[in-house]
């Protein structure tokens, strides 16, 4: 028992090994990183601050306005995602002959890169004459164009969608799984009893999607406040349409403030954190 004990762990340390030196490591000198004066436009003054990159970060003006609009992003991704996703699900949950179609059509927003994403977001909100302006247009609904980008409410929105159309096909694929393992017996005891459908969905469907909406909401809430790929391709580095990553890779890269940046990464994460937290215990997910 002991040689098998060994001979799975040595199996198992080609793959710790890995998870040391590509995350674990990388998270321990980060934090390292955030505690000292580290610019490569100034090698030789490198020195030990403690928390002054923390408080500057906090009380700089873009990260302020970046964590402005992240929130924003959060908050309509959420909405947006969570009910698109609900539906998509309960339209997959209904057994025909083109089920399995649509599901393989649901996945393809999951499998594009989110630069494409972006790009292909960014041809339908264009500001000129776009693809969701000459449908307006055409529609009579409108005059001239809209500037979707330019005005900082409606970018935000498109940037919401485009990320919540990213993230609908696995959560609602997940939320389909969850459907599927519901008893049937359940309904018919409803049906019996004279229940609506709303009824149904409210008091059956519901309780038992609790497990599954907690992974839901996490993925849901992770994606949206670690949106990077759709504003490069949309807007480019704008300084009012920043989010937080796209402020930390300004820092980090651009102004080779590796220190300010690594503090704004540990921001970030704690702000993850707490978001995730508020929103399972909002859920009364256990």
């Amino acid at each position: 028992m002991k040689k098998n004990s060994k001979y799975y762990l040595l199996l198992l340390l080609p793959g710790l090994l890995i998870m040391v030196g590509t995350v674990f490591l990388p998270i321990i000198r980060t934090f390292i990183f955030s505690l000292q004066k580290f610019n490569l436009a100034e090698p030789n003054d490198r020195k030990f601050i403690g928390l002054k990159n923390y408080k500057d970060v906090i009380l700089a003006d873009d990260f302020r306005l970046a964590l402005t609009n992240s929130l924003m992003v959060v908050v309509l991704v959420t909405i947006i995602a969570l009910i698109a996703s609900m539906f998509v699900a309960l339209l997959l949950n209904k057994q025909t002959k083109i089920t399995p179609a649509l599901t393989a059509i649901a996945i393809i927003p999951w499998a594009l890169p989110p630069l494409v994403n972006g790009m292909m977001w960014k041809f339908i909100f264009y500001p000129g004459y776009g693809f969701l302006n000459k449908i307006l247009i055409r529609l009579a609904l409108i005059d001239s164009p809209i500037s979707f980008t330019n005005n900082i409410i409606l970018l935000m929105l498109a940037l919401s969608m485009a990320v919540a159309w990213r993230v609908v096909p696995f959560c609602s694929i997940v939320l389909l799984a969850n459907m599927q393992n519901i008893p049937y017996t359940f309904y018919e005891a409803a049906r019996i009893d004279g229940s609506s459908k709303i009824q149904e969905f409210i008091y059956i469907t519901m309780p038992f999607l609790k497990p599954s909406l907690k992974i839901v909401l996490v993925n849901i809430l992770m994606n949206a406040i670690n949106i990077f790929d759709e504003v490069i391709a949309m807007v480019g580095y704008r300084l009012d349409s920043q989010t937080l990553l796209v402020n930390n890779y300004l820092h980090t890269f651009n102004y080779l403030d590796f220190g300010y940046g690594s503090a704004i990464t540990y921001v970030i994460m704690i702000i993850s954190g707490i978001l995730g937290y508020a929103y399972i215990k909002q859920m009364g997910v256990e």
